[in-house]
């Protein structure tokens, strides 16, 4: 699931175990309470990993779950450094600048919190099926990228990987993780989505939908993991959405147009990504991230081009 790029700094990392790779993110343990997340370039599209790594993308991620912990500073999050200085190791390599975040090890929920404000994606496949969300009935009548009443916390189960995750009633996300903590997840979830939308609104862009990973530190329910990045959340800019329509996302979306303009079988291996594909990319997730948080990214660790 590496790229050839991840061993220029995979080495400069050994001392430290290695606890998970995910698509993305490596996870290195560090002590018995703390944890290393590297947010990588690389890229999946339909669950697979693209050969190609997206230059800086990883450094996109980090500084946008940066700005928003920052924006979030009276929520309790995992959150302890993003500052190459403080990995605890001798000689860490430079291409882990601005793609490191330093943080408290937390007790993962079983469930995944989203919330969603628009209806796109899964939940719309169900609602023209059933006329539901989650098993919810919704008002007759709605049209794809619709925005919904209010805001609405639908969970999902966390699938192992390679499989997908399955949506869930709240009803059921209680028998998971209990109705106290199912309550505060739900709360918060709503809180910090409303709260990201409002942000984002006022600077041209509509925040569809998003998943927040949430966890216990010391019994403290805390945000975990990434916060209101591309590839957690769905951005629209307002400007592109339309009801009846499927506006264009801040994230990968080049990267999907050619993909599916390939006929590719969306199984293993993927096709090579044109040069073009991959500066559009990233071009992509840097716009996003300077229209949302108004910082130039150039400024950000370890970006050498603008």
């Amino acid at each position: 699931m590496s790229t050839a790029n991840d061993a220029l700094y995979q080495s400069s990392l050994k001392s430290l175990p290695l606890v998970s790779r995910g698509k993305v993110r490596d996870n290195y343990a560090v002590g018995d309470d703390r944890l290393l997340i590297v947010t990588t370039d690389r890229l999946s599209a339909f669950d697979v990993v693209m050969a190609e790594p997206i230059p800086d993308k990883g450094r996109v991620l980090t500084a946008m779950s940066a700005f928003w912990f920052e924006q979030f500073a009276d929520v309790p999050s995992h959150l302890l450094s993003t500052d190459l200085a403080d990995v605890p190791v001798a000689d860490p390599d430079p291409d882990l600048a601005g793609r490191v975040m330093l943080c408290r090890k937390a007790e993962m929920l079983s469930i995944e919190c989203i919330v969603r404000g628009y209806i796109t994606g899964s939940a719309w496949k169900e609602y023209r099926t059933s006329g539901t969300m989650n098993g919810e009935p919704l008002p007759a009548g709605l049209q794809e990228s619709d925005r919904l009443p209010e805001p609405v916390f639908t969970p999902s189960t966390k699938a192992e990987q390679g499989l997908h995750d399955e949506n869930i009633s709240y009803a059921q996300a209680v028998d998971l993780v209990g109705a106290e903590l199912a309550g505060r997840a739900r709360d918060l979830s709503l809180d910090l989505y409303r709260r990201g939308a409002e942000w984002a609104a006022e600077r041209g862009i509509l925040l569809a939908d998003t998943k927040f990973e949430l966890g216990l530190v010391d019994g403290e329910l805390v945000v975990a993991d990434e916060v209101l990045t591309p590839d957690s959340s769905r951005y629209w800019a307002a400007e592109t959405w339309a009801p009846g329509t499927t506006p264009p996302s801040f994230d990968k979306q080049p990267l999907r147009d050619f993909l599916e303009e390939t006929g590719w079988g969306k199984t293993p291996p993927p096709p090579p990504l044109p040069a073009e594909v991959v500066a559009a990319t990233r071009a992509r997730y840097v716009e996003g991230y300077e229209r949302i948080t108004g910082r130039s990214f150039a400024d950000w660790p370890g970006v050498t081009t603008a």
